[in-house]
């Protein structure tokens, strides 16, 4: 094989490596119906007190703001059939922040409690069907 030809050739793989890899990675998020990937609903645990937070049915609410105690949020749902919580984690690789998944129509309040800090918010979740 050639220099010209063989350097083709890792240009080629590269590519397919680099293809495979995005196919990859948009796999991991949820489309909606026509295909399109919707990006998380983020918002700021310290400024979501009383607020009423939009997000699509089947989509994910990220819950940003607390890189120290992350881990020790949970949540009372009043209505776990709208939306469920999702806790923290740390896998040693990398952090997760909690979040709410979106799992149907409706309207829901939401109590997030920190065994640590001892902060606590109280917020509404309105999930909507997802756009067409």
């Amino acid at each position: 094989m050639s220099h010209r030809s063989r350097s083709r050739a890792l240009r080629t793989t590269a590519a397919l490596l680099a293809l495979g890899a995005a196919m990859a990675v948009s796999g991991c998020a949820s489309p909606e119906p026509d295909g399109k990937t919707l990006p998380p609903v983020i918002v700021d645990i310290n400024e979501i007190d009383g607020t009423t937070v939009e997000v699509a049915e089947g989509n994910t609410i990220d819950l940003t703001g607390d890189d120290e105690t992350y881990l020790d949020w949970t949540a009372e749902i009043e209505n776990s059939d709208v939306v469920t919580f999702v806790p923290g984690k740390d896998d040693g690789s990398a952090q997760f922040n909690p979040g709410l998944d979106a799992v149907e129509v409706g309207e829901t309040e939401v109590t997030l409690d920190n065994s640590s800090s001892g902060d606590s918010v109280t917020f509404t979740v309105e999930v909507t069907a997802p756009a067409k």
